[in-house]
């Protein structure tokens, strides 16, 4: 079984010999009815076979074009607050992938810790859920978290982020790459944004903005850092991101990008003793604490961090004697904001009055 640094490997070409070789063959036979499946529902909905359905609110979604994490959370976060700063009402809406028995899934629980007074609504059919949220307040502004694939709600603005170190998905659909879709369904966004812009320098910048230009030439285009800024217990309790330069510290995460969460680590200054991947959604039980704590043991080092994603599923201050804590991220938009504070502005206005249905 390969984790995810194994696979990626796989992708891309790094692991070689003739078993790779034939794995990424493999791979690619089963790309060819995935692409052909997916062409066929968009070309649905383009020539208006399959149903939109539309609600009297203003609608806007945060989506990928590609598997694993392009920093979707943080943003919908930034967005929910540049609506609440404006006093407008915010309902998140999400499909609930991975969460078990009705219960709120790690994205859920990461944003109701970052935005305690906003509702979010976890239904597979998402135009269940907004119609759901409307009934309790007709004026308000509904965000659609991970939603660029689910056309069936209408959206007045679309956005997609990039994940500057994965940006195109290796070039492959499913299963034999990262893109839930072909690049060209980036033609459908009005925002496309580049998460952890400022992980690349500035030429690997230009180049994929000027391929994201031809493929979506009147997209308005955001450049996004993600940030640290300190670290947070699941108490409450902050350390400031200074007292990890020069210390050993472990670190683990199970989500869809754990080198981007890495690459963040890295630039405090502190030295990663020990790492570990685990699968996106990791289900922290009993057994998986234990499995960490065993882990944790063989090391010589005084503090543990993961991601917040991580952390609000874990019960727990230390592991193995050591404590344990989450690096909170703030999103920065450093290109395009006029841009995209014009498009939200207009979609503020129409939440202040009850649209009729078009």
């Amino acid at each position: 079984m390969l984790n995810g640094a194994q696979f990626r490997d796989l992708l891309t070409g790094q692991s070689r010999g003739p078993l790779a070789a034939a794995l990424r063959g493999a791979l690619g036979c089963l790309e060819i009815p995935y692409g052909l499946i997916v062409r066929r529902r968009n070309t649905r909905f383009d020539n208006g076979l399959a149903r939109i359905e539309k609600v009297p609110a203003p609608v806007i979604s945060v989506g990928n074009i590609t598997v694993g994490g392009t920093g979707k959370s943080p943003f919908v976060a930034w967005l929910a607050r540049w609506f609440l700063d404006r006093s407008a009402v915010v309902t998140i809406i999400s499909r609930g992938y991975g969460s078990r028995r009705g219960q709120p899934n790690d994205e859920a629980l990461e944003l109701a810790a970052r935005l305690p007074d906003v509702p979010h609504l976890q239904n597979p059919d998402r135009v269940a859920a907004a119609r759901q949220a409307l009934a309790a307040n007709p004026r308000q502004v509904l965000i659609l978290d991970d939603a660029f694939q689910h056309r069936r709600l209408a959206r007045d603005l679309d956005i997609v982020l990039l994940d500057a170190l994965e940006p195109f998905g290796h070039e492959h659909l499913l299963p034999r790459g990262l893109l839930r879709e072909p690049v060209e369904g980036l033609a459908r966004a009005h925002v496309i944004g580049l998460s952890r812009s400022d992980a690349i320098d500035d030429r690997r910048r230009r180049q994929i903005e000027s391929r994201v230009r031809e493929l979506a030439p009147t997209a308005v285009w955001l450049e996004l850092a993600h940030r640290p800024t300190q670290l947070v217990s699941g108490s409450g309790n902050s350390l400031h991101l200074s007292d990890l330069k020069g210390q050993r510290v472990a670190a683990f995460c199970g989500i869809g990008n754990p080198a981007g969460f890495r690459a963040t680590l890295q630039t405090l200054g502190c030295e990663i003793a020990g790492w570990l991947e685990l699968p996106d959604h990791c289900a922290y039980d009993e057994r998986q604490i234990a499995r960490l704590a065993d882990w944790l043991k063989a090391l010589d080092v005084q503090h543990v961090v993961c991601t917040r994603k991580d952390l609000v599923k874990i019960p727990h201050e230390s592991l193995a004697g050591k404590r344990l804590w989450a690096l909170d991220i703030e999103l920065h938009v450093l290109q395009g904001l006029s841009e995209l504070e014009s498009l939200l502005d207009h979609c503020q206005s129409q939440s202040s009055s009850t649209r009729g249905r078009p």
